[in-house]
């Protein structure tokens, strides 16, 4: 079977204003809405984690997931104070069986798509862990703290990875125990597997799959979701 964490615990100060990033409107719905309908378009997950900060969980049900008619569907669970935090929140409520595949995926990715959904279900079923990325289009400098280049790296061997992050959950569980154990923190859930030394394969990601962290981006997605409905 498969199963589907979706992270949206964050607070969202870049945005400004005080509203949180997953609530803000995408054409006229909340961002974390307009993610949340795609995973149903899919029609390939058993259950939906959805991990919010646990002052919100009583308006997300009211604002978010009733109105999608999604009540059925959808499993609310409280983050933590951190992402990592969070996506552990939603593996403990996950259900799922050690052999099961389960997408991790930001809530404010909204632009994601069903293709890219069920391409990230079989890689990870074959491979037991895959990432959607796409080849740097920028020249990258490794630094020092005070911002003096070290070197310039290599553009044809560096990806900028996105979400869903696929994985067997016996692996996803295990390099997080593992994480959590050693006091680690990761800057995504496929770090956590590669320190295990498991193999983690990449898939095709898209330019448009953004993530909304600042206001230039959710005016990026505004065009990009126009663009999609015509």
């Amino acid at each position: 079977m498969n199963w589907a964490i979706v992270v949206a615990a964050g607070s969202g100060r870049r945005m400004g204003d005080g509203v949180p990033k997953p609530y803000r409107l995408l054409g006229g719905v909340p961002i974390l809405g307009r993610t949340l309908e795609i995973f149903r378009q899919s029609a390939s997950f058993e259950e939906i984690v959805l991990v919010v900060a646990a002052d919100a969980m009583n308006a997300c049900r009211r604002e978010v997931i009733a109105p999608l008619g999604m009540e059925d569907h959808v499993s609310v669970v409280a983050g933590g104070s951190e992402r990592q935090e969070s996506v552990c929140a939603g593996l403990e409520a996950c259900r799922g069986r050690d052999d099961d595949v389960v997408l991790i995926h930001d809530g404010v990715r909204p632009l994601v798509t069903v293709d890219l959904l069920r391409t990230c279900l079989a890689k990870a079923a074959d491979h037991g862990a895959c990432v959607p990325a796409i080849p740097s289009a920028d020249t990258l400098k490794q630094a020092r703290p005070n911002g003096r280049i070290i070197k310039t790296l290599p553009r044809d061997a560096v990806w900028q990875a996105q979400t869903p992050q696929g994985f067997r959950l016996a692996l996803i569980r295990t390099a997080h125990r593992k994480a959590r154990q050693e006091s680690f923190r990761g800057t995504d859930d496929a770090q956590l597997v590669e320190r295990l030394g498991k193999p983690v394969h990449i898939v095709p990601g898209s330019r448009t799959n953004i993530k909304i962290t600042c206001p230039e981006d959710l005016i990026l997605a505004e065009a990009f979701w126009q663009q999609r409905r015509t």
